[in-house]
């Protein structure tokens, strides 16, 4: 987890290889829909939307923002 000025931000990474394996990509649909129902929850509470991001284990890197990682790896929908 994550927390930014604009959003909170579940992050997970996964080796590469390992990106559309059927276990990963059914967490990361259960991680989008419950990314959903908090944002629903926060929001009608004054809170920030939650964002989940998988991202492939090589594309971290010491110069990658929370903002640049979101721009490429945020799914938004399953």
């Amino acid at each position: 987890m994550a927390e930014a000025s604009d959003a909170i931000y579940m992050l997970e990474a996964k080796a590469r290889n390992e990106m559309t394996d059927q276990e990963v990509l059914a967490k990361r649909d259960a991680a989008v829909q419950w990314c959903r129902h908090a944002t629903q929850h926060t929001l009608a509470n004054g809170g920030k939307p939650w964002r989940y991001l998988l991202i492939p284990h090589d594309a971290i890197a010491e110069n990658m923002t929370l903002k640049g990682l979101a721009s490429k790896y945020e799914v938004t929908t399953s």
